[in-house]
């Protein structure tokens, strides 16, 4: 009788993997398309990047360590990631000032408001992107032209993006061969020579840390395959109706914030779906509303919007789709 077993709770297997571990795999993983973006866009890309991550490391010290009165835990890599994905969402002449603003926003109300990591029901970085956009739509609708731009920042040489070209075309009456001459071909979005925010660029090389967060399996599939695949097939359904009155999918997939928003935005722990099911649920209804917003909306890219409606979602989807407990009786 005197060795009791003692029985704790659940969970009672445990695996090698950690918060850091994961954040920094996702870190490494955004490396190939920081490079790209370095090389097209030079000082801008550097000093957008720089002043992102450090404001959003010192906001995430100052508000846990002195209003918080908890532990601060910037170590973790989470505000680092957000740092990274916020600079990703902007263009690479925007003020720092603005930048800063947009640091405070992501991790003061997108992130700590709600309580910190695991509580937040938005992407923070997609917060305050979203909030910039509204505030500064002058600021973040100015998109330096790569190479062109690599040795200014404020003073840059500015252009419409792709998508922001096909809207205004469509818009005053021209169609798609019109169009073509004015925008990137597919191997010039493919590789990232476009205009635009700084991670909606090079598809490559976030396909590469899209490879790697699979091969590590910080992430799914699920999520980044049906977002693109919806996305294609809606966009392409319309392209078969009228290829002169929309662009054709690949251009869609290779222009504006999809590549990063499926890869690496709408796949945050926190802010996605639990179960396998869920999350396809969730991506298509990321496409969708990413291809009405471009298609018929006032705005040329619904990206950001798109993941941050279908976040709002996220715990009706984790009520209805998730998996069976552990020996729950299926009734009858």
């Amino acid at each position: 009788m005197n060795k009791l077993l003692a029985v704790s709770p659940s969970p009672h297997v445990h695996s090698g993997e950690s918060t850091s571990r994961l954040m920094y795999n996702v870190v490494l993983a955004l490396i190939p398309a920081l490079a790209v973006t370095i090389f097209y866009f030079g000082i801008g890309a550097l000093v957008v990047t720089a002043v992102s991550i450090v404001a959003c490391l010192a906001f995430e010290f100052l508000i846990q360590k002195y209003l918080l009165k908890v532990k601060p835990t910037i170590s973790d890599g989470s505000a680092l990631i957000t740092g990274l994905l916020l600079a990703f969402n902007l263009p690479s002449n925007l003020p720092w000032w603005i930048v800063v603003i947009g640091a405070l926003v992501s991790i003061g109300i997108g992130k700590m408001s709600f309580g910190g990591l695991g509580n937040n029901p938005f992407n923070p970085a997609l917060v305050g992107r979203v909030f910039l956009l509204i505030s500064f739509p002058v600021q973040m609708t100015s998109w330096p032209l790569p190479i062109q731009s690599r040795m200014a920042y404020l003073d840059a040489v500015t252009g419409a993006t792709p998508l922001a070209i096909v809207k205004e075309g469509l818009s005053k009456g021209e169609v798609m061969s019109q169009i073509a001459d004015k925008i990137p071909s597919h191997m010039q979005l493919f590789m990232g020579a476009v205009g635009g925010s700084l991670g909606e660029i090079a598809a490559f090389a976030l396909l590469i840390g899209f490879v790697w967060m699979l091969i590590t399996k910080v992430i799914t599939w699920h999520i980044p395959v049906s977002i693109i695949a919806t996305i294609a097939a809606f966009t392409g359904i319309l392209w078969l109706i009228n290829s002169e009155t929309n662009a054709d999918p690949i251009f869609h997939l290779l222009t504006g914030g999809v590549m990063l928003g499926a890869i690496f935005m709408a796949t945050d722990y926190v802010t996605s779906p639990m179960h396998p099911k869920g999350m396809w649920v969730f991506g298509i209804g990321i496409g969708v509303l990413t291809v009405i917003i471009r298609v018929w909306g006032a705005y040329p890219e619904g990206v950001s919007f798109a993941i941050l409606i279908m976040n709002a979602f996220v715990p009706l989807i984790n009520r209805y789709m998730k998996p069976k407990r552990f020996g729950e009786v299926r009734k009858v």
